[in-house]
């Protein structure tokens, strides 16, 4: 059985008060709270064994070295990839796309070839391959979504020519919430010969992910989200594709060896690793892979499902407030506005309360731009947020319309 109470002792945060009153976070699209055993993972490495990996010989090298690469084992079988040395540790989402759409392009995106990205995608999932376009003099093609926050999958084979070369789509798009289908999206695409990478920024600590049994290309996700620390993330892809690849950046520990005429590059994955990696950071991400799999993935899923559930209900159920990203199938997001409320204000109000929310256009003006806005409030959900905390969350809503003389 899922213990909620046991839950919230694992993270120190949720413990503590904001203006008077106890902390009610829900933030958690924009970054996850760490429980205590992450950080103790952190304290240990710097206090026992802190050494840098794949280089020196002495025990404390040795032991460091060990637990990284144990880390990476953690992360394959935590998304069931076929080999470990499809993990390529980086310092999150953003630079794991960023490696890949120049990697990618260098090898096998010519003039006039195309890539297609969704509407619906964050930032980090869009710049880069803007920029690898206007590098490459690609063309970069979009999959709109309707305004349940549902990609028109209707447009996809039209998308999808003999000149495209990848799409890019999110597991779970981080502000309307909604998970996209990467079945029906992975089969079309190898149908026609493209590959696919998933964004799991929002997806990988919501939605069970077996990249082997999606057959996904390439997938990223960043461990601050998953209640690891900032700064470490992953790139998985498929052995075959990023033997082919070239490596992104230059330097130690991406090399075997290096002459002024001819340098010869590691194998995988250390070919895309170079200089000291955030070996510490990588350690953490795995302790915390590890601690949710003890607590029970499936449990945790089921706990989740059924706080989105009431969330989305109690929430709609406000007077004068609209939220965007209606689909049937998401995760724990809901990103509104109240008629009458600037969003800022909302959020500035609500942090008075207690109450953390992220405002704004949350790295994705074309999904804000879509619904012709300029801003939403969001409040995101994990497994380790109540039922009482989407009451306050409400409580709160209501508390600001009063104080602004809208009820």
């Amino acid at each position: 059985m899922f213990d909620i109470d046991n839950v919230r002792l694992d993270f120190p945060i949720l413990d503590r008060e904001i203006y008077g009153q106890r902390l009610v976070y829900l933030d958690n699209a924009a970054t996850t709270q760490k429980p205590s055993r992450v950080i103790a993972k952190i304290e240990e490495v710097y206090k026992w064994y802190n050494s840098n990996i794949h280089r020196s010989v002495s025990k404390l090298a040795a032991i460091c070295t060990d637990e990284y690469e144990n880390a990476r084992k953690i992360v394959s079988g935590f998304i069931n990839a076929k080999h470990a040395h499809e993990i390529v540790f980086t310092s999150g989402t953003t630079a794991a796309i960023n490696l890949l759409a120049f990697a990618f392009g260098e090898k096998f995106v010519n003039s006039g070839d195309e890539i297609v990205v969704c509407e619906s995608e964050h930032h980090s999932n869009i710049v880069p391959w803007q920029l690898m376009c206007e590098r490459k003099d690609a063309v970069l093609k979009v999959l709109p979504f309707d305004d349940k926050g549902d990609l028109k999958m209707e447009l996809l084979d039209e998308l999808l020519t003999g000149r495209t070369r990848l799409i890019c789509v999110a597991q779970a798009t981080n502000v309307l919430g909604t998970v996209n289908p990467l079945d029906e999206i992975v089969r079309k695409a190898h149908e026609k010969g493209v590959y696919v990478l998933i964004d799991g920024a929002q997806g990988i600590q919501h939605v069970k992910t077996d990249v082997t049994a999606y057959d996904f290309d390439f997938y990223v996700f960043s461990g601050h989200k998953i209640y690891a620390p900032t700064g470490t993330g992953i790139l998985y892809g498929k052995e075959n594709l990023l033997e082919q690849l070239p490596p992104w950046q230059g330097g130690g520990d991406m090399v075997k060896n290096v002459s002024f005429a001819k340098t010869t590059y590691s194998d995988l994955p250390l070919k895309f690793e170079a200089g000291t990696s955030n070996y510490v950071g990588a350690m953490a991400l795995g302790e915390a892979l590890s601690y949710l799999m003890d607590k029970g993935i499936e449990n945790i899923h089921s706990y989740e499902k059924d706080l989105t559930d009431y969330a989305l209900e109690k929430i709609s159920s406000i007077p004068g407030i609209s939220i965007y990203g209606t689909s049937a199938n998401k995760v724990g997001i809901a990103s509104f506005l109240v008629e009458g409320i600037h969003y800022a204000d909302m959020g500035e109000i609500l942090d008075k309360m207690g109450i953390a929310v992220r405002t704004g256009r949350m790295c994705a003006d074309p999904t804000v731009h879509h619904f012709g806005l300029t801003g939403m409030v969001r409040a995101s959900w994990t497994f380790y947020n109540t039922k009482s905390e989407i009451d306050k969350l409400c409580e709160g809503i209501e508390k600001t319309k009063k104080i602004l003389g809208l009820s």
